[in-house]
Parts: C-alpha cells; sequence; structure tokens
C-alpha cells in the first residue's frame, strides 16, 4: 500500500480516522496524524478512556467529581496548531504551592471549564477549540468510571492505579459500574470511519477500558471501517509482563468481541543494543512477534519499520501515523469499488 501524497483530496472528503486508546501511546500516534491533517488529508477522531485514578487526574477527580483530564489533555496538546507556548502551557506542571505542587495548568483548566460549562465533554470541546486542535476528542464516556480486575488467581484488584501495580496475571477487566453509556459523537464517529486503531498504549488501562463502555466495541464490530490494533512494543511492567502480540491481540478479542480486530500493525525494526540493556535491567523485554498465531486467529498481520530513533523504546509517530493513513485509503477504496460493483 501506498500513502496518499501530499495534497491528495478525495471527492468524498478527507479519510476519517478513529483512533481509540489512552496514554502516551494514543498521543505519539495523533502527533504523526496530525500532519496530515494540517493537509486536509485526514479528519481526526480520539476516542479517549477516562478511568485514570492516580496522579494529578485522580485528585481532580475525586476532589471535584469530575472526570479525569490527563488523557485528553495530553491528546489536545498532540493535536495542537501551536506546540510552543499553549501546549508547553497545558503541560506545565507545578513544582510547589500548597494544594498546586503536582498539577498541571491543562487538567486545572479542563476542571475550571468543567465546572463553567456544567459538562466534561463540553469543557473538551471548548479546551480544544482554544487550542485550536486538528480534529476531534471525545471521551469514551460521560460517567465517572472506575476500573476491576479479576486475576488469574481469583483475586480482585480495584482502581487503575493498583491494577498497574499489582504483580498478578489479569484474567479479565471490568468497569464497576454497570451499564456505561457512551457519547453519542463517538458511536457516530465510529459508524463513519473509514479506519479505526486501537493503541499503541497500555492494554488494560488505556485500551480495553474503552470496549467495556457500553455499545462501544458493538459499534466497532459493526462499522464498515478497516479495524486495526498497533500493538505494543515491549512489555509493560507489570501490566503485561511476558505476554506476546498474541497475547495482546487475544485480550483485545475477549473483551472487545471478534470483529474488534482485523489487522495487527507489529514493528519489523530491531531493537539496539543499549535499549536492550536499558530495559532489561528492570526485567522488560520486546513483545515477542509470534505472528503465525496471530494469524489462526483470522487477522492479517502487517509488518512495518516503526521505531523511533530514541535512547528509550518508543513508536515512530511518522510511520504509525503512515500506516494508518495507508490503511484507512485502502479501506475506502475497497468500500468505494463495492459500491460501484453492486
Amino acid at each position: 500500500m501506498i500513502a496518499p501524497p501530499p495534497g491528495f483530496r478525495d471527492p468524498a472528503g478527507p479519510l476519517r480516522i478513529v483512533v481509540i486508546g489512552g496514554g502516551t501511546g494514543l498521543s505519539t500516534l495523533l502527533h504523526g496524524l496530525k500532519e496530515y491533517a494540517r493537509q486536509s488529508i485526514v479528519d481526526i477522531c480520539a476516542i479517549v478512556t477516562v478511568s485514570d485514578d492516580g496522579g494529578s487526574s485522580g485528585r481532580l477527580r475525586r476532589e471535584f467529581d469530575i472526570l479525569p483530564p490527563g488523557d485528553i489533555r495530553n491528546c489536545m496538546v498532540a493535536l495542537s496548531e501551536d506546540e510552543t507556548l499553549l501546549s508547553k502551557l497545558f503541560q506545565y506542571r507545578f513544582a510547589s504551592g500548597k494544594g498546586l505542587v503536582g498539577h498541571s495548568f491543562g487538567n486545572l483548566f479542563l476542571a475550571a471549564l468543567t465546572h463553567v460549562t456544567g459538562d466534561f465533554p463540553r469543557a473538551v470541546k471548548v479546551s480544544s477549540e482554544v487550542l485550536a486542535i486538528y480534529g476531534r476528542i471525545y471521551p469514551s464516556t460521560s460517567q465517572n468510571i472506575g476500573l476491576r480486575a479479576i486475576m488469574q488467581d481469583g483475586s480482585v484488584v480495584q482502581g487503575e492505579t493498583k491494577i498497574t501495580r499489582s504483580r498478578k496475571r489479569i484474567q479479565r477487566l471490568e468497569l464497576t459500574e454497570p451499564k456505561v453509556k457512551p457519547l453519542k459523537d463517538a458511536l457516530d464517529a465510529i459508524a463513519a470511519a473509514d479506519l479505526i486503531t486501537l493503541g499503541p498504549g497500555s492494554l488494560y488501562t488505556s485500551i480495553i477500558p474503552n470496549l467495556l463502555v457500553d455499545g462501544i466495541a458493538r459499534a466497532i464490530r459493526r462499522s464498515k471501517a478497516a479495524k486495526a490494533y498497533f500493538c505494543n512494543l515491549m512489555w509493560q511492567p507489570w501490566e503485561t509482563m511476558t505476554y506476546s502480540a498474541y497475547d495482546h491481540v487475544k485480550a483485545l478479542l475477549d473483551h472487545g468481541g471478534k470483529g474488534a480486530i482485523e489487522r495487527v500493525i507489529l514493528n519489523t525494526t530491531p531493537l539496539t543494543g543499549p535499549q536492550r540493556r536499558l530495559y532489561a535491567a528492570g526485567k522488560v523485554f520486546p513483545v515477542e512477534l509470534d505472528s503465525p498465531r496471530i494469524a489462526e486467529l483470522g487477522l492479517e498481520v502487517v509488518g512495518r519499520p516503526l521505531l523511533a530513533k530514541s535512547d528509550k523504546v518508543r513508536h515512530d509517530p511518522r510511520a504509525i501515523a503512515r500506516v494508518a493513513v495507508e490503511l484507512a485509503a485502502a479501506s475506502r477504496s475497497a468500500r468505494s469499488q463495492t459500491k460501484k460493483d453492486s
């Protein structure tokens, strides 16, 4: 597949890409896609998890009964037009001050706007306008949700922070509230998408929580869009220690259902010696690429060089965005051909 060239225009409008997840992995993909949005090649919609209960987000959540703003703030910064002053302002974290230390300005801004507007999704929309972002950002739900993990030994761990710190293997993830409703705007974006992506990012605390919101996974399965999962590069302590690519995919299908993904995107660039040693010191190793096992699930495996050039192991924003745009273009072309043939 070949990515659309700069200046690409489709009579049907920009390619519609819906990205689902949270954390730094989602921000990395959004940062890469923004360059295509600038050229009106893509229209971006991010659906972001709101289950964080740690750090500044957790404190604001407990003190003001609002949704955690941290992941959404990072997405706004990744998509903002001005990546200098305004972005630095939103990411600025107070190092001192009673009640302020540890909070980021962007989190406080979103918290204040939530009270002014009376609605967290509305606050996100207004904040996005202030930052002049490329695209739209929706929380997966407007309800204040929590996470509960059932471990392989039958024990239960409650709360995102405790789940990430637990050294037990996760069997299944649940929301602590029944029948959590999604945002209609999020469902509409999924239905209209050319491509829906999951990841990269924390499997159990950034990606899967979105699939547990009532209606989200069903909407993904029903969508005629291409559906791809950007697999993580490394184990995540202690959340996915020893997990292979197949283990990641199986967990997604177990929670999202068959049809939630069609393709798995894997990195083919070998890690450098220094990178391996850096992570091996913490007993963290690269995700094993057991492609044949994934293929046995009926999924397509796409291997690409996706590793960023840095000391730490990270996805290259441009590389993963290029793959996403290629998949979206191929999806639209295939559906257009199907309409012509019918």
